[in-house]
């Protein structure tokens, strides 16, 4: 896509909440929510919300939690007005500084947080939810702090390493976004950026594809020293904390990060180890409809098929809005408006960070960051991207607190919604166009449950490895390397060992990783049973359940909300049963690809 094209493409609203980064509403904002700061820290002293204080009450417990929602929603509008600068122009020198600003007033909420979960963890807390309506409100909050409260430090640790964080793990995470999203490569005479190398994987042309990878990896190479300073700063600090906190290892923080046990993790991992033997089917008939006898790392994203329908940002607008109309009318009004309203920035440019995102913004709305490109899978990820809105809408009417759902349960909308719309596109697809949405499908699937497995292993291991010393570039080099090995097996004659720069997830919460593979098979769960339901008629009863699960992901854990749909998250069978659904496309696609 050119720069033009790009210009042409929507870019999100902002003028709704302020008028600019220079409003003075804003500078007026800010320095309020630095005051409703100060004045939440005195509101925790006088009621003596910490380790061994006082006994709660209904009315000081709805004091602090009303306190808390309050800033929190306020603070939601001011971090999307900000982000909505910084993630699209990270040379914005102003979006910088008012991030900054904006880090540095909320740096207390990191430590009044460890507060409330020490405070909580003491209390009676059947006593407590007999006695207070907040209390049953915030319930999974309670139950959920009592388990936090197990792993803290003492309040002095905590309070100091939630104050570090900025300028520790956060700083790295902070130099990692921005060092990556200004670099550039030289391409066949031109400078192109990261981004914009990464995005030609998806060419035809396998010299185009081939050049551009390499281009690529020098890219990584030149900036590997940062970045591995980075990934060090950030693990280091993580794998540290977990052990002071009484872990028993990385991976236990994620579990109460992410609102699932153990036992759900090893039953949906031990099924995405058995299924790897059959994605490597698909990698071997990609290879063979290539022509080749293997697939290099560059041909993972070649186009296969040929799509009759021209999938511009337009054309995709229309086919989302229609087939979510037809799943349920409140989805398709949805997409209606997030497009009139103008809540997505759509095309790719320099300084802009790459990928998608959703954020919310105020009340209901949200807004969405992507860079389309004229494919069917661009067209999936705004699908996606918009899950993540509808979600947002159906949790607006609980409060901040009542609102914070794991990565696990966040990604349940947008796999359903992308579901919908490449299922969309398979019923109406024939010939050579069944071949490109069946390969846009599993080239998605494949990077949730294959890459993101190889994503598992290499943090695993460098947790493992960090906890001694640094690791070189080399070394992140050579885990990654292994961890596409152990996952992708003899599928790949190369890999792509940078893999660990490239991704922003890694810099950011611990095992960004797994909880999308949990979203992908428990999203392809939930749309079976629509199905189901839909061919017996009893569609709107499932919508209606589903609706309120979407709301209340942030009211109890993954395990108890599946239960409501007969899903128990324990049982190898349903995740044999969503990668069964895979599996089958798999099937298809061997047949089709010839």
């Amino acid at each position: 896509m050119t720069t033009t094209q790009a210009r042409e493409l929507p870019r999100w609203r902002t003028d709704d909440l302020y008028a600019g980064l220079d409003d003075p509403r804003l500078t007026a904002d800010l320095a309020a929510l630095r005051e409703e700061v100060a004045a939440l820290e005195a509101s925790f002293d006088e009621v003596g919300v910490r380790k061994g204080g006082s006994a709660a009450t209904p009315e000081t417990l709805a004091r602090v939690l009303d306190g808390l929602n309050g800033l929190l929603g306020r603070l939601t509008s001011l971090r999307g007005f900000i982000s909505s600068f910084v993630s699209t122009d990270s040379r914005n020198a102003l979006a910088q500084q008012k991030m900054g600003e904006l880090t540095t007033l909320t740096l207390p909420l990191g430590p009044l947080r460890s507060r409330l979960t020490a405070w909580l963890g003491e209390q009676d807390v059947e006593a407590l939810l007999a006695a207070s309506g907040v209390a049953r409100d915030h319930e999974h909050l309670i139950r959920r702090s009592v388990q936090r409260a197990k792993h803290q430090m003492t309040p002095e640790e905590e309070d100091l390493a939630a104050r570090l964080r900025p300028s520790g793990a956060g700083g790295w995470a902070k130099l990692h976004g921005n060092v990556s999203s200004q670099l550039t490569g030289e391409y066949r005479g031109q400078r192109l950026p990261v981004t914009a190398l990464r995005a030609l994987a998806t060419d035809p042309d396998e010299s185009v594809r081939r050049d551009a990878f390499g281009a690529e990896l020098k890219v990584w190479q030149d900036a590997e020293v940062a970045l591995a300073a980075a990934l060090n700063g950030v693990k280091g600090e993580e794998g540290t904390l977990a052990a002071r906190r009484g872990f028993p290892d990385a991976v236990a923080p994620s579990l109460l990060t992410h609102g699932i046990d153990r036992e759900t993790l090893e039953a949906m991992q031990g099924a995405v180890e058995r299924s790897l033997p059959d994605f490597r089917r698909y990698f071997a008939a990609k290879a063979r409809a290539l022509g080749k006898e293997k697939l290099d790392w560059w041909d993972l994203f070649a186009p296969l098929g040929r799509s009759e329908t021209e999938w511009t940002y337009e054309a995709g607008t229309r086919f989302v809005e229609e087939q979510f109309r037809g799943h349920s009318d409140r989805l398709g009004d949805y997409a209606a408006r997030a497009f009139r309203e103008s809540w997505i920035d759509a095309g790719p440019r320099d300084g802009k960070r790459g990928g998608a995102f959703c954020m919310g913004w105020q009340g209901d709305q949200s807004r969405v960051l992507m860079n389309h490109n004229p494919s069917l899978d661009s067209v999936s990820t705004l699908a996606h991207e918009l899950g993540h809105g509808y979600h947002n809408l159906l949790k607006a009417p609980r409060t901040p607190l009542q609102r914070e759902t794991p990565m696990t349960l966040a990604e349940t909308a947008s796999i359903f919604c992308e579901t919908i719309i490449q299922n969309a596109a398979l019923e109406q697809a024939t010939g050579e166009e069944r071949l490109y949405v069946l390969e846009t499908q599993l080239l998605g699937h494949a990077q949730v449950v294959v890459d993101i497995h190889s994503r598992f292993l290499f943090e695993r291991a460098v947790f493992e490895k960090r906890e001694g010393r640094d690791l070189t570039p080399q070394e992140f080099c050579d885990l990654m390397t292994w961890a596409q090995r152990e996952t992708y097996g003899d599928a790949l004659a190369t890999t792509h060992p940078y893999m660990w720069a490239v991704k922003p997830h890694y810099y950011s919460l611990s095992f960004y990783n797994y909880p999308y593979t949990f979203g992908l098979l428990f999203g392809l769960g939930l749309y079976a049973q629509y199905q189901q339901a839909k061919a017996e008629g009893r569609e709107a009863d499932f919508q209606a359940r589903y609706d309120d699960l979407l709301s209340a992901t942030g009211l109890a854990d993954a395990r108890t909300l599946a239960a409501r749909f007969g899903i128990d998250l324990h049982a190898p069978d349903f995740w044999e049963g969503s990668l069964d659904v895979i599996r089958g496309q798999i099937a298809a696609y061997e047949r089709v690809s010839g």
